[in-house]
């Protein structure tokens, strides 16, 4: 079973290394190939990930693939269409697995053949549940509940590669939430589940949100969780009376953490 780890890559000459190395370092013994797409970094970025190229001694296929800057969801989607193997690992440039993440989720896949898309938790998070839902070890997440709560994070997830020939790919219009976006739309038609457990570390172990980046704009991504619930209406997973309430919860979880970083 080959797996391809897409990396999208942007001015991060100080995270990439340990970035490619956890993944070098897996404890997992199949097939891997990285697929590291430079988005026009003005960095020495594309200079470290050729050094580690050209000084990887292990049996994993390293790949680098340089483009002028367009965005996150267009590296992503030209490494999934460099992607030769028939499952997909997510996994951004600033975020580290832990050695053990893709031999769990393999045994986990292995185990139950109907997943298709298989997400973790990370920073040593558990969740008992998520609102009226109770969370086990192995849930089920339907695309309601990721419209509750952003539960998969992007270098948690691995899926099968034939769901792109069904779903297509990363909206490249959309720069916030995209994410979001994506799953919402896989998990409409595919069986989606979250294994509880943390293997992944993401921004150092930093909040989830507040601090720079793209997920430290807090109104743009409020703006990209409401495109995502007008995307949900007009592809009918919900209905009008559930976008109303959903808007309303979005708008209240928004002020949230506008306070939570204010306190901070």
């Amino acid at each position: 079973m080959l797996i391809s780890v897409i990396i999208p890559m942007y001015n991060s000459e100080t995270t990439i290394t340990s970035c490619i190395n956890s993944v070098l370092n897996q404890t997992y013994v199949g097939e891997v190939e990285i697929i590291v797409v430079n988005d026009g970094s003005k960095d020495n970025s594309q200079a470290i990930v050729e050094g580690i190229i050209q000084d990887n001694k292990t049996k994993v296929l390293i790949e680098l693939f340089n483009k002028i800057n367009e965005g996150v969801s267009t590296a992503r989607n030209i490494g999934i269409k460099m992607a030769k193997g028939d499952w997909i690992a997510l996994l951004d440039s600033d975020d580290v697995w832990l050695p053990n993440k893709l031999e769990r989720q393999i045994q986990v896949l292995t185990e139950n053949p109907k997943i298709d898309f298989l997400g973790t938790n990370r920073n040593g998070e558990y969740f008992d549940n998520i609102l009226w839902k109770k969370l086990n070890i192995l849930t089920r997440i339907s695309p309601k509940l990721l419209m509750v709560k952003f539960i998969f994070v992007v270098p948690t997830v691995i899926f099968r590669k034939k769901i792109i020939s069904d779903v297509g790919y990363f909206d490249e219009t959309q720069k916030y939430a995209e994410e979001g976006n994506y799953f919402i739309r896989i998990a409409q038609k595919y069986n989606c589940f979250l294994l509880n457990e943390s293997l992944v570390i993401t921004g150092d172990g930093k909040a989830h949100f507040g601090h720079s980046g793209l997920s430290g704009n807090l109104k743009e991504m409020e703006k990209g969780e409401l495109k995502n619930l007008k995307d949900a209406l007009r592809l009918k997973i919900i209905n009008s009376i559930e976008y109303s309430c959903l808007v309303v919860f979005s708008i209240l979880k928004y002020f949230r953490r506008i306070i939570i970083v204010k306190i901070r």
